[in-house]
């Protein structure tokens, strides 16, 4: 009788374990169409994609060339920051910025500036040759807790840390913002920045969720591009 009940126990416990399983697979639309958004986004603008040999990814550049979004497809050779956005540094400096008084997370280079953050210091492992959309997947496999859904904006995005990010359109035929780089404008305006004078980019107030995801109000500046 003992046998039989924990024999018994033992398999409801390893079904408990595949229905929660399966159930956090599925739960997990986010992380899993974030990807086809993100693969139809690199589809949308290949010329625009290029690989980066320094930090062993990839750089998706805006279509003017003033900013660019780059993801590592192995965290061990980033130099810097595994996920980052770059940027001309002008339209900031001429709106008061004093790159002395930047945090750490937000550096100035060549006349560039450079916001992002280290995802870990482990090589991913890909089933082949790291690709774009392989090396973003990693990102959702090893670090989920970066991908987010911007329901006011229906945008998928990678969190820079700090309030900043990278967002795309989860579709961009019914999105006049297909791609989109977010700062969080905290830091800048206390390096002496006028965020309002900011050539090139807005200052505006977005509506996210809350730690107890509840809509709140915040301010951003934002540069955006439509791709269609």
């Amino acid at each position: 009788m003992k046998k039989t009940v924990v024999q018994a126990a033992v398999f409801a416990a390893a079904v408990f374990a595949v229905l929660v399983f399966a159930a956090c697979g599925q739960l997990d639309v986010v992380g899993r169409d974030s990807v086809r958004a993100f693969q139809a986004l690199l589809d949308t603008v290949p010329r625009e994609v290029t690989a980066d040999g320094a930090a062993g990814g990839w750089i998706l550049s805006a279509p003017d060339g003033s900013a660019r979004f780059v993801w590592s497809s192995d965290y061990s050779r980033s130099p810097l920051y595994d996920v980052m956005i770059v940027f001309e540094a002008r339209p900031f400096t001429g709106a008061g910025l004093d790159v002395n008084r930047l945090p750490e997370n937000i550096t100035v280079s060549g006349g560039e500036i450079i916001a992002g953050t280290k995802l870990g210091n482990e090589a991913p492992r890909h089933s082949g040759v790291p690709t774009p959309i392989s090396s973003y997947e990693q990102i959702v496999k090893l670090r989920r807790d970066s991908i987010g859904y911007h329901g006011a904006m229906d945008h998928y995005g990678v969190s820079l840390s700090g309030g900043n990010l990278f967002e795309w359109a989860k579709d961009m035929d019914a999105n006049d913002k297909d791609i989109v780089f977010v700062l969080n404008p905290e830091p800048f305006i206390s390096a002496g920045v006028d965020p309002r004078n900011i050539e090139g980019w807005v200052f505006t107030k977005v509506t996210v969720d809350d730690a107890n995801g509840r809509p709140v109000e915040v301010d951003r500046i934002l540069k955006f591009f439509d791709l269609r």
